[in-house]
């Protein structure tokens, strides 16, 4: 028997639905070995490890992804075998933005009710950086994976989750994922073949997500009810203006986030759903963080979150949304949510002498705006550092940039420095300067080190530095900082 009461995030049955376990049919709980137990099982799960531990003597990485590359090489079928034997599922997180923090605030949430968690916070979120994290899962109850949105049909296939998170859907990476219509597609498909027993957890202000998990019989859906948050009228970047079922344009009652909001549809009669998880007061407060009041099918969560911006508020409630369908009540949700500091890169703060460096990951345009409009609410002036890559892992057309508000930066008459970097460095110089920037107030320094140590000395005595960096340019960021001994290796979970 399970101990619902002391164990709420236990599964009711044994996990996935389609294969019994010896352990559940006995009535005795067990925890099944994560050691493959057939030679070719073995064989593939020891010349896996022991590739990461080569990776990490040779100082080329953690040993985080390079396991699970050469398992899934040597042994296709392995993380579909070892997803099959953590005992109470696995849950499973996806959107374009957030999907890091919101894994992490899922996790506080399950450690706080004492399940042994296995997740791959400080690996790829691709099959090889889940293959790692099962492969070192002996012991684990539940896993937690956050993935990534073209991987995750496959990733679904494979494990059979027990939860699956559909955070949202925003134009990203056109080079490698095409219009945003291949992943709406991909995300249907997979939503599709999910055993009924899974529950889906939703974005109800996204209009594409929305509707592709109308089509499940099993979902939990979350959305930011409060009105003062929101505006009348779409930003320029916004990527869904159009019903997914008519094709007609979407009328927005209120508008958070690019195409988030309160929607619907005039000619087929589509609306957003009721959100079955709300944010009924949502404050603010710079980069401090903010207070959320949230209506819960277990009763109220008022949430003091230490994470800043409205999509930190649509990430705590995907976390809260995924708490609740684990069982989790508001008096476990809360307190472990709010004890959640920053995730890397994403308003990690970091002292630099008299400077305080905040970081803020800028990979589209969604997430650049609302980082702009998070940092338009603090009073000071404005010193900023903004590194663009155009690598694999960044999208290599960063034509995106044209759709970030910088122009609201302009406008405020805030912005007390400007130094840009990375390798289109000069591209953002040119985007700066159709935004009206005085080229002779603007540093250009490719190389991340000397940017930053130009940044900083824009900063003088002291100050609040900004870095909104591309992906592969935080991970150059971080590691500089960690060559100066001011954080750890960013594969080191924090």
């Amino acid at each position: 028997m399970r101990e619902a009461t002391s164990r709420p995030w236990r599964s009711p049955r044994p996990w996935p639905p389609t294969s019994a376990s010896s352990s559940a049919a006995s009535g005795s709980k067990q925890y099944v070995s994560m050691k493959l137990p057939s030679l070719p099982q073995g064989l593939a799960a020891n010349a896996a490890r022991g590739a990461g531990r080569l990776s990490q003597r040779l100082g080329r990485g953690g040993g985080t992804t390079l396991p699970g590359l050469v398992l899934t090489r040597l042994r296709p079928e392995a993380t579909a075998e070892m997803a099959r034997s953590v005992p109470d599922g696995v849950i499973m997180l996806s959107g374009t933005n957030g999907k890091t923090t919101t894994a992490r605030l899922v996790r506080a949430a399950l450690d706080a009710s004492g399940a042994r968690v296995v997740a791959n916070t400080a690996g790829s979120n691709l099959e090889r950086g889940v293959a790692t994290a099962l492969l070192n899962a002996d012991g684990a109850e539940v896993a937690l994976f956050e993935v990534d949105e073209a991987a995750l049909p496959g990733l679904i296939a494979q494990t059979k989750p027990r939860v699956v998170t559909l955070m949202n859907l925003f134009r990203d990476q056109l080079d490698r994922y095409g219009e945003l219509e291949h992943l709406v597609d991909g995300w249907r498909d997979a939503v599709d073949e999910v055993d009924s027993a899974t529950t889906v957890i939703y974005n109800a202000d996204d209009p594409a997500v929305a509707e592709i998990a109308a089509r499940h019989p099993n979902t939990l859906s979350y959305g930011i009810e409060d009105p003062r948050v929101g505006r009348d009228r779409l930003p320029h970047a916004a990527d869904t203006t159009e019903c997914r079922r008519c094709g007609a344009s979407l009328h927005y009652e209120m508008v958070t986030i690019a195409h988030l909001g309160r929607w619907s549809c005039s000619r087929c009669g589509l609306v957003r759903p009721q959100p079955d998880v709300g944010a009924t007061r949502v404050e603010l407060h710079g980069l401090d963080g903010q207070r959320l009041a949230i209506d819960t099918p277990k009763g109220p969560i008022e949430l003091s979150l230490r994470l800043p911006g409205m999509h930190n508020s649509y990430n705590a409630l995907a976390a809260t949304a995924t708490s609740v369908a684990l069982d989790l009540g508001p008096e476990a949700i809360g307190p472990a949510l709010a004890k959640r500091e920053a995730a890397f890169g994403r308003a990690e703060r970091t002292q630099i002498g008299p400077v305080r460096v905040t970081t803020l990951l800028a990979k589209n345009p969604a997430g650049a705006n609302e980082n702009i409009r998070t940092m338009l609410l603090e009073d000071h002036p404005l010193h900023l550092l903004v590194l663009l890559n155009d690598r694999t892992a960044d999208g290599q057309d960063v034509s995106w940039i044209w759709d970030v508000d910088y122009e609201l930066l302009m406008d405020s008459g805030r912005l007390a420095s400007l130094t840009v970097g990375g390798d289109r460095g000069y591209d953002m110089a040119l985007r700066f300067r159709y935004a009206g920037l005085d080229p002779e107030r603007l540093s250009v320094v490719p190389t991340v080190s000397a940017a930053l140590d130009a940044a900083l000395g824009a900063c003088g005595a002291g100050g609040d530095l900004y870095v909104l960096p591309t992906y592969t340019a935080l991970l150059e960021f971080q590691a500089v900082l960690a060559e100066r001994g001011l954080v750890p290796a960013f594969w080191e979970d924090r």
